[in-house]
């Protein structure tokens, strides 16, 4: 049977932006002969992420990551279905979802490498195992739970960065569940900072584009900063930064504005910062969600819960086609996108 797949093209300059071109699209030929324990599956969604941005690097900098190979087939965050199986453990029509799937219409799989989800989870919208009941919803949670230290009734204040995409959309409003008083966005334009207010619950957002961040921050938050989910980094980092309290707590998850930057991850501080860091005794730890898997079923239900109560609204931006995946990672890596950046492969 015929498929099509996205290989890696070419690696992104020294300090470049990736370009479409990155990424080529070729037809390959599936056998139809099944091995045991294998599955042929149809995708149905793909994710596109930041991470992978480190992917495209011969070096990714994070020793559980390995690179992307040129001319070979890319891959990352997948939901699809079994069409045939040879694996006891799945039948067909199972839904399946897996953190390594390629970059393919249809794919030979080990169905050990599959992890089989129930669609009543996320009531059907089955693009949500990659968000918000998947792993950027882990990272939000667990982000949140175990890095934040937030206490109700302590009448904290969070500060999110990157606050309209997959993951920051999230953790702001799972840190309004989890008691905070004020709730921040940054993000990069008028319609996001709409979108989080008016549909997410945020307290305030601010456009670093067209606001003095440091300014408005000091308008919304008189009180001062105590907990900071950061997914950007860079000059917006140190400027929330100097705002916090003593005590106060990084959620370090990301930071997409160092990517495209020859710099080790997570890219060194300012003097300055890290002169506030210590002085306030502010922590400023690495958060790895892989490091947390042992809480990753219960922290699933619960999304699930809060997702299908609406508790936890969902933001998507859907690009259609295989051929459109290069499109949507470079549109996302300049925030393109508002929520989880998906790539709808097949119905």
């Amino acid at each position: 049977m015929h498929a099509r797949r996205v290989v890696l093209n070419s690696r992104p300059g020294k300090n470049g932006e990736p370009s479409p071109g990155n990424f080529r699209l070729e037809q390959i030929t599936l056998t139809p002969d099944l091995k045991d324990g294998q599955v042929l599956v149809r995708t149905l969604y793909l994710s596109v992420d930041p991470y992978m941005r480190c992917r495209m690097n011969e070096d990714t900098g994070a020793d559980y990551l390995g690179p992307w190979e040129l001319s070979e087939c890319v891959d990352g965050g997948g939901v699809g279905v079994v069409e045939t199986s040879r694996c006891s453990a799945l039948a067909e029509g199972d839904v399946v979802t897996s953190f390594n799937w390629p970059w393919q219409t249809h794919a030979v799989m080990m169905g050990s490498s599959l992890q089989k989800v129930d669609s009543q989870m996320v009531d059907g919208h089955l693009s949500y195992f990659l968000g918000p009941v998947g792993i950027t919803g882990l990272t939000a949670l667990l982000g949140v739970r175990e890095k934040g230290h937030v206490t109700k009734g302590a009448n904290q204040t969070m500060v999110v960065s990157g606050a309209a995409g997959a993951c920051g959309s999230l953790a702001g409003q799972i840190g309004r569940l989890d008691g905070c008083a004020g709730v921040v966005g940054i993000c990069g334009s008028n319609e996001k900072c709409r979108a989080l207010v008016e549909d997410l619950g945020f307290t305030a957002a601010i456009n670093y584009r067209s606001e003095d961040v440091s300014a408005r921050l000091k308008e919304i938050c008189p009180d001062g900063i105590d907990v900071y989910f950061d997914n950007v980094g860079g000059s917006i980092s140190e400027a929330v930064i100097e705002q916090m309290n003593r005590g106060g707590h990084v959620i370090l998850c990301g930071q997409i504005s160092q990517y495209n930057k020859d710099v080790p991850y997570p890219p060194p501080l300012s003097d300055k910062t890290q002169e506030i860091l210590q002085s306030r005794s502010i922590t400023r730890e690495r958060f790895m969600v892989l490091s947390y898997m042992s809480k990753s079923e219960a922290a699933l239900f619960e999304l699930s819960q809060l997702v299908k109560s609406a508790q936890i609204k969902v933001l998507e931006t859907v690009v259609n086609g295989i051929e459109n995946m290069g499109v949507a990672f470079c549109s996302m890596m300049k925030g393109g996108n508002i929520g989880k950046q998906i790539v709808k492969i097949s119905d």
